[in-house]
């Protein structure tokens, strides 16, 4: 290498250094996340390649939100580039003797990379970044609802608790009733044909007459039984009325970013084999990719186990041992989903033929049978196993074919 380029990444702006092959500062300075200072920047790594033949070796520390403009540049300049892991930085600049400074960070970052073998960073295509995005936001919405189904819940107890017996909590009927009927008193006040044709009205499923009012004649016998803490004048009674709405909101938000990601991934392998095993739906096939994005930059599956870090961490020193356990240092969003999606194939079990159920079914009833998580966890590390053969190689699963194989 000729020159080394190296950024410590802060907020609108950096700190760069320019080192050359004999290990010297060149250029110290800061740089702003403009145009105008990127365009200066363009023309300083254009400068070096005339002088040296070659592109610099250009390296910066992942920062989150912080270094995605300047990573922008250099994708859209076509400069390849080497991305670190702040652990990973850390490791490799670690010294008996540091002060921690912006300046003295770039600057370790640039020796370091003199003595450290790296890998270029791996640039996805734009469709990954986007189900990425999608994915995460998804997620975000998720956290949303639970947060304001819990209080929703504490009022509901205040106000009128018998509507969580009746209904199930996560139905879009649910969310309407509380919007309708949040107190006793508002059930009370209408005709047994009012709930009935009202109960009708407020739920997608085709819900038939005879059925409104039997759901009608629970509800209107719960609210003469209940003896609320709040009276429906109270302004709680409205405060659960908005939760229900909002909630209701951001599930058909949800709904819609899940369509957006199925358009966009319908002609995609990846997505048509994952839909492909039994017990996955659309919703986590979209979400699987979102969070896993291109499977084809990995060499292999256990390169795959340790991004969602589910790869065994052991640990013995002398005569100590201590039992091994996953690393938990990889992707704890695509592990979460992969772990309720081993429940979900559980739960299917006697509707579908899953392999993977039958690996689960076979550790949990051997004489040294596993817990639950342990059995899963290995179902999971089974599940990428065979999903990164088939995606590679472009086959749909085929229950038959991996029975054979496992």
């Amino acid at each position: 290498m000729r020159h080394v380029v190296a950024f410590d990444v802060s907020m609108g702006k950096s700190t760069m250094v320019i080192y050359n092959q004999y290990r010297q500062c060149d250029f110290e300075g800061e740089i702003l996340h403009n145009r105008a200072s990127f365009e200066q920047l363009h023309e300083t790594l254009q400068t070096l390649i005339a002088q040296d033949g070659q592109p610099p070796e250009i390296i910066f520390e992942a920062t989150g939100v912080y270094s995605k403009a300047l990573e922008r540049f250099f994708q859209d300049h076509d400069y390849a580039y080497y991305r670190i892991n702040p652990l990973e930085a850390n490791l490799q600049m670690a010294s008996m003797r540091r002060q921690k400074t912006d300046k003295n960070d770039a600057h370790e970052l640039a020796k370091s990379h003199f003595r450290v073998e790296r890998r270029q960073t791996y640039q996805e295509e734009d469709y990954y970044q986007q189900m990425r995005g999608l994915t995460r936001y998804y997620d975000e919405l998720d956290s949303e609802i639970t947060h304001l189904q819990n209080r929703m819940h504490a009022i509901l107890q205040l106000s009128f608790p018998e509507l969580e017996y009746l209904f199930s909590t996560r139905s879009a009927l649910f969310l309407n009733i509380v919007q309708l009927f949040p107190h006793p008193d508002e059930v009370l006040a209408h005709s047994k044909a009012v709930i009935r044709n009202r109960l009708k009205a407020n739920t997608r499923k085709n819900l038939s007459l005879k059925r409104a009012e039997e759901k009608g004649m629970a509800l209107l016998q719960a609210a003469q039984n209940a003896y609320p803490a709040i009276s429906k004048d109270d302004v709680r009674c409205e405060q659960v009325r908005d939760y229900a709405r909002r909630i209701a909101d951001l599930k058909e938000k949800k709904e819609q970013l899940v369509k957006q990601m199925v358009e966009l991934s319908e002609e995609r392998v990846e997505y048509q084999v994952l839909l492909s095993f039994p017990g996955i739906g659309e919703a986590t096939a979209v979400r699987i990719i979102g969070e896993l994005g291109d499977i084809s930059r990995f060499k292999n599956h256990k390169q795959l186990n340790a991004y969602v870090g589910i790869d065994i961490m052991r640990y013995q020193s002398g005569n100590t041992f201590y039992q091994d356990k996953i690393n938990k240092r990889g992707n704890n969003k695509l592990r979460k989903i992969l772990f309720y999606m081993i429940q979900t194939m559980i739960t299917l079990r006697k509707k579908t033929n899953n392999h993977l159920v039958e690996y689960y079914d076979k550790l949990k009833t051997q004489p040294q049978r596993k817990p639950h998580k342990v059995a899963s966890v290995a179902c999971m590390n089974k599940f990428l196993k065979v999903a990164f053969h088939l995606i590679t190689h472009g086959i749909t699963y085929d229950y038959e074919t991996a029975s054979t194989c496992s």
